[in-house]
């Protein structure tokens, strides 16, 4: 697989060497985006006959999940921008379609606000029509790629229409837009994830994708089937990645005066056995969750919401058994599990969080409607 090849070479030649000081210094993986534009991957689910690569929702997921497996805020980074491309591909302009399918765009999503939280469809921010455009206003609490993105994919009370939201494309150095400094995380350091503000930012009439007031049907047929897989694949990604450290310094470790190495030790095997079936379990659902999408399965919009809930707690679960079987020395920097083991706590809290999906399947499930 081609695509596959020009993403292991983006990894070999750049990410990987980069990948401490990328969350050291809390660095966002430029250089890499660049390189996954120019071989294409930028442009992975834009159509073929714009210039884009023409795949689906199951080569993305692929690439997330090969990518987090070296570093995650990269995977964080192009998996934003597949959910945002998603939006685009189907309402944006085919001038802005062909620059993504070129990889000379980088989009994101701009939906988290402090008062709706999970709730991601029902935002507080206003857009109010004046004149032949319209006015925003809002807060956004998490954005990635706040600073380095060249869109954004904006949401807000509809100006006129009904229903809970209405999405809009809101381009960088929009006048009225502005984002502070990116946090200093605990994980994901490299994928500029910061606050934004709208501040009677005017937009043109053509900046609202769909109608206004379709924001909730786009987000939720359109959006969160590519959001929840692909955040689930980059939770597989890191999973294997903190599995096979995990692996290879239990086989070389060993108890010198008994001489026995650490994986000897069956409390180890057992630790790295219930990881493993976690994975495999996950990567299983995850892979059931794209049939369902690609069959139209009935059960489709359950694996989505179970997906990103059941990947995110089998990471939390896989990398602390790992930290675990490697004691002391998975606290230094060196041997990489660390970094694994802080990344991995983002898919939990990341809207909407698992607890909140447990709730949404729970509804789900006892026929309760779920986003009401």
């Amino acid at each position: 697989m081609q695509y596959l090849e020009a993403v292991q070479t983006t990894l070999h030649d750049i990410v990987i060497p980069n990948v401490q000081k990328t969350d050291k210094d809390a660095i966002f993986p430029r250089e890499a985006i660049v390189s996954f534009g120019k071989s294409g991957i930028l442009g992975l689910m834009s159509a073929k006959d714009i210039g884009g690569l023409g795949l689906g929702l199951k080569e993305a997921a692929t690439v997330i999940e090969t990518v987090a497996g070296a570093c995650p805020s990269t995977a964080m980074v192009l998996m934003m921008h597949y959910a945002a491309t998603a939006v685009i591909e189907k309402y944006g302009s085919l001038e802005l379609r062909q620059e993504i399918a070129a990889g000379r765009h980088l989009s994101t999503l701009a939906w988290s606000e402090v008062s709706s939280r999970s709730h991601f469809w029902a935002p507080a921010g206003t857009a109010e029509k004046v004149g032949d455009g319209f006015v925003l206003n809002g807060d956004k609490t998490m954005v990635t790629s706040a600073s380095q993105a060249d869109s954004y994919i904006w949401s807000s009370k509809p100006a006129a229409g009904e229903g809970a939201s209405s999405l809009w494309l809101v381009k960088k150095y929009q006048e009225g837009l502005s984002s502070p400094r990116a946090f200093d995380g605990l994980g994901l350091r490299g994928n500029d994830s910061a606050p934004m503000s709208a501040r009677n930012m005017k937009l043109d009439a053509d900046a609202l994708l769909g109608l206004d007031g379709e924001g909730f049907d786009i987000m939720i047929n359109t959006v969160l089937p590519v959001f929840c897989t692909l955040n689930a694949s980059a939770s597989v990604g890191i999973i294997d990645a903190a599995l096979a450290l995990a692996i290879h310094h239990v086989s070389g470790q060993k108890l010198e005066h008994i001489d026995s190495r650490l994986v000897d030790l069956p409390t180890i095997r057992a630790y790295l056995a219930k990881a493993q079936i976690q994975a495999d379990m996950t990567r299983t659902l995850r892979n059931d969750t794209l049939a369902a999408l690609t069959e139209g399965r009935a059960d489709a919009m359950l694996r989505v919401l179970e997906v990103k809930a059941s990947a995110a707690e089998s990471a939390l679960m896989v990398t602390d058994n790992c930290m675990r079987v490697c004691g002391g020395a998975a606290f230094r920097k060196d041997l990489g599990l660390e970094k694994l083991f802080r990344d991995a706590r983002s898919a939990s809290v990341m809207a909407p969080t698992s607890d909140v999906l447990f709730d949404f399947i729970g509804k789900a499930i006892c026929n309760i409607p779920v986003f009401g």
